[in-house]
């Protein structure tokens, strides 16, 4: 019998009121009570309310905690910041929270979690048994499962099963996992098949108490005159249960939300079930042995019986790969909805996330360049701090009640002031970092807390309000411009920056001048912004690196491109106000269709709509439409709400009241068309670049749906691709998960998370949909992808939150459009269940995910010092070679850095079926050897030692000699570096 209870990081109340008004009591009492009696056992898993309990109690109990984890009647279960959701989170997020717990927990207790526990995220997804694997745990269990797959598992008795990821030759990424085969984790629900049964046994709810039993039979005290009768009643649920499983070892957790905040309700629990496990076990006849015992005294005791070391597999038993999307608990009430709720929070989540990957590797390399100088005393150490509490605040983020949109509106408001704070500070560790690297001559470093060297490059006003771009005040002495690339990859890019007057010049960091595309920066569908002018320029950025531009006030315009705009008003009276250096072409009526095109491809659109139409490459012509249309819910008793997506049928066309004003932007460096309807403005742009940036359509959607009642709203693209039922949507931006639509099944069942992307494909050709926000997205045609966009839904939808999603922002979704031919004769075997992105799929997800920072040197007189471009590699990454993160780890003080680093690489997975080398794409890889040896240029490796995922354990010898690695295609490898 495991003792347990379920902390949610933020749900009804906030962290910070959850851990003073219950968490807090519960680890008291757990200190107190588990000393009470040897036999007593707890588990625990969120180390995001563990560190803050821990910082605010004595030695003395600090003690006795590692004592009672030391004797195994406190385990510490997958050990990670919170329990993620699965759906939604990002893997660089997923991997970053479990790295901060275990860091945590190896730092102030010196323990590593050997079992996973994740009793609530609403689905499972196949890329946490991976991390939990590459970790080193070697167990995990989960409970949100269809009721469906619930009920064949337990006919099929597979309910226990080792979990193997779809691409695995062999078996290195099998654990073994138990699925908890009832409909949820609370008492009723655990000891076996009836709950009115099993909550008799809930001694919380004893007569007398605030809860008490649906089923209308109490619990009843244990004594001697009722325990023999007790005892046999619990037996039989017992049996019952245990007849779904092989083994003869039985796990019965005993837990609910927020229990034992009270030293009463231990007592109650653990001397009622004292009494009748003693019973059962002082009977041989009744061949029962009942013990309290932890997670991982289950997994143990269950290899012991079946006589195998413990996460191999036993005999028997089933090997599965695949994911447990969608979920329904009960009917037809699919969990589909929170791939969409509250998408604003969705898309800050991926802002602060690029960022905080962005600010650990300038960090790192900053922090070590200047060590290597001894210029460590000036560099702001106290950067370090921030960026722990940004790395805490993203991974509070990823708690299965937070990014999946699904807390109370005073919860998200509280979650959002932390990511707005943490991006704030991470803009700002960035800026710093920058600083000190590009400066010609590092003497001159001064860091000063007033006046940052470095402006930022957007400002957000509130934590719920949309990022305004910094613009830079020209002069006839030189403006310069600090630019970040935070891929590993060199890039050529369109970087778009605004300015405060139409005559500006922009020269490299050599002093050449560039050709700039001038665009003006429009405040609606006709206006253009007074004293604002948007600047573009084409640029290559370094690897992980900054470059430098200056711009000043000039009247020598040869080098300047203006935009040319023509706006379609559609027969509406909107005054059209130009300024004297964008001449504006007004067609007043309905127009024909028209079509934008760069070296790669031709986008044509229809005049009324402004909306794509189709799409011209390599000669041939692809229909690609795209429309928005409305979803209502059900007028009958259950409605959608923040979890639930229960549609009132088929999506209906969005109809605007008015048609849209269309304006069309052609210039030299992209071209773009603007649709303004009532509820979204949609931009599709197309640069005009070779490689990756011109080969996809950039497609941003401005969603503002806070006048809808009951309404959801989607964007459906249509093609001609022969999908069929199939189709692929990634999992956490790791894998990739092939779906069909099933018609047998309800419309809402075939909608699945898209956190980074998602594709149909046929022989011919494959549509990729990139995002830059998790969304729900589903596949209800051949030939179509549909992505919800935003949900307005007035009512609670009976899960336990209690409010409704009411509280909509403006919220803009970033996609790029990738449509890709297959080069290679091999079919596609869509009935292999494995599939992978092409290279330039990849990229293109980078660049859309990692965006070039653009940092003004916020001084403008006296002129600066000489700043020099920063290229910190000295050798090309192969392109399928990630460098997920470059984390500099915490020394003793855990405010302070050490100077040791992870470096954790992923080595993507892709189809090279779809090879686009004739495209100006180039990129090479090196089947995954890699010598990391002389990668950082001007920086020499001093020890490298490969650990598992989170740095708990070596694996092998460290080899200060040899630093060429070898990866397989979708490991994930973590070293602990440090610099000479």
């Amino acid at each position: 019998m495991l003792q347990t209870e379920h902390t949610a990081s933020g749900w009804i109340k906030t962290f910070e009121k959850y851990y003073a008004d219950q968490t807090q009591h519960i680890l008291n009492s757990m200190v107190l009570k588990l000393q009470e009696d040897p036999r007593r056992r707890f588990i625990w898993s969120e180390i995001s309310f563990f560190s803050k309990w821990w910082d605010n109690i004595s030695a003395q109990k600090r003690a006795a905690v590692r004592r009672l984890v030391g004797s195994g009647q406190l385990e510490m279960v997958t050990g990670g910041w919170v329990m993620p959701d699965e759906a939604n989170s990002h893997y660089f997020a997923m991997i970053d929270q479990l790295i901060e717990g275990h860091q945590w927990l190896e730092k102030n207790i010196g323990v590593t979690p050997r079992s996973g526990w994740a009793v609530d995220p609403f689905g499972h997804s196949a890329t946490m048994p991976y991390l939990l694997r590459r970790a080193n745990l070697t167990s995990m269990l989960i409970q949100r499962v269809h009721y469906a797959i619930k009920k064949h598992f337990a006919a099929t008795h597979s309910l226990e099963f080792m979990w193997r990821q779809t691409w695995d030759p062999d078996s290195s990424t099998d654990i073994f996992c138990h699925m908890m085969p009832f409909y949820s984790y609370d008492v009723p629900h655990t000891c076996g098949p009836d709950p009115k049964i099993c909550c008799q046994f809930d001694f919380k709810r004893l007569p007398g108490g605030r809860i008490n039993c649906p089923w209308k039979v109490p619990p009843r005290a244990i004594t001697e005159a009722n325990v023999a009768e007790r005892a046999h009643l619990l037996l039989d649920q017992y049996r019952k249960k245990s007849k779904l499983f092989r083994s003869k070892v039985l796990l019965v957790p005993l837990g609910d939300d927020f229990r034992y905040d009270k030293t009463q309700e231990w007592d109650a629990q653990f001397l009622n079930y004292q009494r009748l496990f003693d019973f059962l076990n002082a009977h041989p006849s009744l061949h029962v042995q009942a013990q309290f015992g932890t997670l991982s005294d289950y997994f143990d005791a269950l290899s012991k019986r079946t006589g195998i070391v413990p996460g191999k597999k036993p005999p028997g038993f089933p090997v599965l790969s695949g994911d447990f999307f969608s979920y329904a608990d009960r009917e037809d009430h699919y969990w589909t909805g929170y791939y969409t709720s509250r998408p604003f929070y969705k898309s800050l989540d991926r802002v602060l996330e690029a960022h905080l990957r962005g600010a650990e590797i300038l960090y790192s390399l900053a922090l070590s360049h200047a060590r290597h100088a001894g210029m460590d005393s000036r560099y702001p150490l106290s950067d370090y701090a921030l960026l722990t509490e940004a790395r805490r605040a993203l991974g509070l983020f990823q708690h299965h009640d937070a990014i999946t949109g699904t807390a109370k509106e005073a919860v998200v408001v509280d979650y959002g002031v932390r990511l707005l704070h943490s991006l704030v500070n991470l803009k700002r560790i960035i800026s710093n970092a920058a600083h000190y690297l590009v400066l010609g001559d590092k003497e001159s470093y001064r860091y000063d807390t007033a006046g940052p060297f470095l402006g930022m490059d957007d400002m957000r006003l509130n934590q719920d309000s949309l990022p305004e771009k910094t613009v830079i005040k020209l002069d006839t002495s030189p403006r310069f411009v600090v630019l970040f690339n935070p891929l590993e990859q060199e890039r050529l890019s369109v970087v778009s920056l605004l300015v405060n007057s139409p005559r500006v010049r922009v020269l490299s960091e050599e002093g050449q001048p560039l050709a700039i595309q001038l665009s003006a920066q429009w405040s609606s569908a006709t206006d253009m912004e007074p004293d604002v002018y948007q600047v573009s320029i084409m640029t290559r950025l370094p690897a992980l690196g900054l470059s430098v531009l200056q711009l000043y006030k000039s009247f020598d315009s040869h080098s300047t491109l203006t935009s040319s705009v023509r706006i379609h008003l559609h027969g509406r009276d909107l005054p059209v106000r130009p300024r004297e250096v964008f001449p504006v072409r007004v067609v007043p009526a309905t127009s024909d269709d028209f079509c934008l095109d760069n070296q790669h491809m031709q986008a044509c659109f229809s005049g009324l709509t402004g909306l794509l139409q189709s799409i011209r490459r390599a000669g041939e012509e692809h229909r690609l439409s795209s429309e928005f249309f409305i979803y209502g819910t059900r007028s009958a008793k259950d409605k959608s709400g923040a979890y639930l997506f229960l549609p009132d049928g088929d999506a209906k066309p969005y109809a605007p009241k008015e048609p849209p004003v269309v304006r069309v932007t052609e210039g030299p460096f992209f071209s773009e068309v603007a649709s303004y309807y009532q509820h979204v403005q949609q931009v599709v742009r197309l640069y005009n670049v070779p490689g990756v940036e011109g080969l996809s359509l950039d497609v941003s959607c401005l969603v503002d749906i806070r006048d809808h009642v009951n309404k959801e709203m989607a964007l459906r693209l249509s093609t001609s691709i022969a999908s069929e039922d199939t189709f692929f949507t990634d999992l956490n931006g790791f894998q990739i998960q092939p779906r069909r639509f099933l018609k047998k099944l309800p419309l809402q069942a075939n909608f699945y998370p898209m956190p980074a992307m998602a594709y149909i494909q046929d022989k011919q050709s494959r549509l990729t949909l990139h995002t830059a926000q998790a969304l729900g997205v589903s596949s209800l045609h051949s030939g179509q992808l549909e992505v919800i966009l935003d949900r307005r839904l007035m009512q609670d939808d009976n899960r336990g939150l209690g409010q409704g999603l009411k509280d909509n922002k403006r919220t803009c979704n970033r996609f790029r459009l990738l449509l890709e031919h297959r080069t290679t004769a091999n079919k596609v075997q869509d009935s292999r269940p494995i599939s992978f992105p092409s290279l330039l799929s990849h990229m293109t997800s980078m660049h859309l995910n990692a965006e070039v920072l653009a940092m003004p040197v916020a001084q403008e007189k006296p002129a600066p010092p000489a700043l020099r471009s920063f290229r910190p590699l000295s050798a090309t990454v192969p392109c399928d070679l990630h460098i997920l993160n470059l984390r500099t780890l915490q020394a003793e003080d855990d405010s302070l850095p050490s100077a040791e680093m992870a470096l954790i690489l992923h080595r993507k997975g892709f189809d090279c079926g779809l090879e686009a080398k004739n495209l100006g794409f180039n990129c090479t890889t090196s089947q995954g050897k890699f010598s990391l040896g002389s990668l950082f240029h001007g920086l020499e490796l001093g020890s490298l030692q490969p650990t598992s995922l989170t740095l708990m354990y070596p694996l092998g010898a460290a080899s200060p000699n040899s630093t060429v690695i070898h990866m397989d295609p979708m490991e994930i490898a973590t070293f602990r570096i440090h610099f000479g």
